[in-house]
């Protein structure tokens, strides 16, 4: 299913441009099916058994751009919201950072654990984002969720980070390589 992939990376030029450009009425259906593709991408590859590491990094990096693509529009399109966040905002971009920094430093690339959670964080950064540019006003209950879940990930994947000696793609989650180093 890297066609999909490869659409969300072709895609986050041109939502940049449109970010540029302040056209948030074309940006937000392009980021809506950005974000749709991502979740169907992820589907077919199981279903049809066409996983494969490329795959997963190719994924990975579409996925990147995509929330790359979102943060910016929301920056440049909803700084009202960004200013009243801005501490949540900063603490979740560290810990991006800090999750990045250590698996470039250990693997030489970036992490495709594909976690549980991760995915559980992404479906809800998807929703959030899609209702920021298509509502009037941000659904703040639902970023302080998104925010939790999405913690609660980026803490995971610095663990795994730090525990997994080789790079490694589609780990189910700490709890699996816990329950797997157990039954060593």
């Amino acid at each position: 299913m890297t066609g999909i992939t490869l659409y969300r990376i072709i895609a986050a030029p041109i939502l940049f441009l449109l970010i540029i450009s302040q056209r948030q009425d074309i940006f937000k259906w392009l980021i809506a099916i950005s974000f749709s593709t991502d979740a169907i991408d992820g589907y077919l590859a199981r279903r049809y058994k066409v996983v494969s590491k490329f795959g997963a990094m190719l994924d990975s990096i579409g996925d990147d751009l995509t929330i790359v693509a979102a943060i910016t529009g929301i920056i440049l399109l909803k700084p009202e919201f960004l200013r009243k966040e801005m501490i949540l905002i900063i603490l979740l971009f560290a810990l991006f950072l800090l999750q990045t920094i250590l698996a470039l430093i250990r693997y030489r690339k970036l992490s495709s654990f594909h976690t549980y959670t991760a995915k559980t964080a992404a479906v809800l950064q998807g929703i959030f984002v899609l209702l920021l540019f298509f509502l009037d006003e941000p659904v703040y209950i639902l970023f302080h969720i998104t925010a939790a879940v999405t913690v609660i990930d980026l803490v995971e994947e610095i663990i795994l980070v730090l525990l997994l000696p080789h790079w490694e793609t589609d780990v189910k989650g700490l709890y699996s390589i816990m329950k797997k180093g157990q039954s060593k």
